[in-house]
């Protein structure tokens, strides 16, 4: 199963988990195995590769396949025959490992019963190693205690390293600290250790900058960068739909011209619809790997009724105005870029701005709503239009 696949997969258990399922669900797709819940606490006895997302992941058993586990509280007692990764705030491995494992978290811990007998990557703000390594150990960390034996080499990234009693690295020992410390003779001999000096420590000052102003509010060079990135993206998409469907493009923006309160309803209609399948994919099992695809989904179509919606209303003043009403691509397309840059500017306005970019997305989605039932079920103008005075006797 190739990394795409598995990222998928791993995506889909997630995207269940979020949905606020009380109880956990299981499924199986060929080999693979997905658990997803809010608190899951399963003994696994799967083949293939397993899945589990959750709140609170505990895990216990045996796979013969890979194991991927997420979730805020994470707990791995599992026997894997192959390949464990694990991601969460609090990770704690007891498991034994036949091949590599990967981890990361917040506060991670690999507990003595846990023995990897392949690669160990590991990543946090507090790593403990207790568990024996019989490959190679990297480690990138805040604070590092090494405590187990590594029989290969180890290559660890600290701001502070600890060696515990049971600490030995049969190979090469390479370490970077702000200063240079003293690694006792029993861990590794002074020739099998080598020490790289951490330049100025801007390693550590900012991860304690995200780690004290959570969430980091970012520089106005980086708003600015992010904002000309969301501009060409936002060209480029009217381009290609100028370029391949300008007839359609046409349609649906007229349609928001024409009758804006019905494409609006319809946009709300088309919206709740799409949220609406996640919850239902999910419960259906069957359709649990789906889940990502839905996600995916609404976040196309979020984005198209967006720039949708901006360029529709953009035309209809343009139009107001005295322009054209059929310019040139490259006419239309500055008139895109204008939107985009007035409707970036309302978000400086609190409430105002998320309401002018809410109500934009739900107009380009009305209209491409509409073009659905138009294709699917014939013109839905017929029902919102019906007259609902009371028929004469």
């Amino acid at each position: 199963m190739g990394i795409f696949p598995k990222t998928l997969a791993v995506i889909a258990a997630l995207g269940l988990s979020s949905a606020s399922l009380a109880d956990s669900v299981s499924t199986k797709n060929g080999d693979d195995t997905f658990f997803a819940g809010a608190q899951l606490s399963q003994s696994i006895d799967t083949v293939g590769d397993t899945f589990m997302a959750g709140r609170s992941v505990k895990i216990s058993g045996a796979t013969q396949g890979d194991l991927h586990v997420s979730g805020l509280d994470v707990s791995v007692n599992t026997d894997a025959n192959e390949d464990v990764y694990a991601l969460g705030a609090t990770v704690v491995i007891r498991g034994a490992i036949a091949e590599d494992l990967t981890a990361a978290g917040f506060s991670l811990r690999t507990e003595s019963s846990s023995m990897t007998r392949g690669n160990a990557r590991l990543m946090g703000n507090s790593v403990t190693i207790e568990g024996p390594i019989e490959g190679a150990l990297s480690v990138m960390g805040r604070d590092v205690i090494l405590n187990a034996p590594i029989n290969g080499d180890a290559r660890i990234l600290a701001q502070t390293l600890s060696f515990g009693p049971e600490a030995v690295v049969s190979g090469t020992l390479t370490y970077s600290t702000e200063e240079k410390i003293t690694v006792p003779g029993r861990v590794a001999a002074p020739e099998r250790v080598v020490f790289e000096k951490i330049s100025g420590g801007r390693v550590w000052e900012e991860w304690q900058e995200v780690g004290k102003d959570m969430p980091a509010l970012p520089t106005f060079m980086s708003l600015f960068f992010g904002f000309v990135v969301s501009l060409l993206f936002f060209l480029v998409l009217g381009a290609l739909m100028l370029a391949f469907m300008p007839k359609r493009l046409s349609r649906m923006r007229r349609s928001i011209a024409k009758a804006p309160g019905q494409t609006f309803l319809l946009g709300v209609i088309g919206l709740s619809m799409l949220f609406g399948m996640v919850p239902i994919t999910g419960l259906t099992i069957i359709g649990l790997p789906f889940v990502p695809i839905v996600l995916l989904l609404i976040v196309v179509v979020w984005t198209l009724g967006y720039a949708l919606g901006a360029y529709s209303i953009a035309m209809r003043l343009w139009t107001g105005l005295g322009g054209s009403d059929d310019p040139s691509n490259i006419a239309r397309l500055l008139i895109l870029a204008a939107a985009i840059i007035f409707v970036a500017l309302l978000n400086f306005i609190p409430f105002v701005g998320w309401v002018a970019n809410y109500t934009l997305v739900l107009l380009g989605i009305g209209a491409m709503t509409r073009a659905v039932f138009q294709s699917v079920l014939g013109n839905p103008d017929v029902a919102l239009d019906v007259d609902m005075k009371p028929l004469a006797d």
